[in-house]
């Protein structure tokens, strides 16, 4: 059986270069999130499209998102815990309002309407204490 006649330079490049950027991307793949940021309610976002307004209340938040043709609201607890009432609705101009309602622990919602050219409505709340817009986002 043949020798391995690659020089060990040769082979050292070749684990930098090539090998060593795949196990660092496999490593970041497999290995759990960890550090500032990761598991935190701000790190992902329920709603696709950009957070537009954010209005806040005793109980917690309201947020409203919006892409080019929809719009988003979900309402999220000041202190996640034990399950309690919470809603979240959004109705667009001219439309009929989508409401979630519930027991939940952190959040209500999302709920999601089309809204091109409209303006919409939102209200939330958490355990009896809420918050209710305007029209917005016209």
């Amino acid at each position: 059986m043949p020798a391995d006649t690659t020089p060990a330079p040769r082979r050292r490049r070749l684990f930098v270069r090539v090998l060593a950027p795949l196990l660092g991307a496999l490593a970041l793949l497999l290995l759990p999130l960890t550090g500032p940021g990761a598991g935190t309610a701000e790190a992902v976002s329920v709603c696709h499209g950009r957070p537009t307004k954010t209005y806040s209340f005793a109980g917690g938040e309201l947020r409203l998102y919006k892409t080019r043709h929809y719009a988003c609201a979900v309402t999220v607890a000041k202190r996640p815990g034990a399950a309690r009432p919470m809603t979240v609705s959004l109705q667009p101009r001219g439309g009929r309002p989508v409401v979630k309602a519930g027991r939940f622990g952190r959040q209500a919602g999302p709920v999601t309407v089309h809204a091109l050219n409209r303006c919409v409505r939102a209200y939330g709340s958490v355990a009896g204490q809420g918050r209710s817009t305007g029209w917005v986002l016209c």
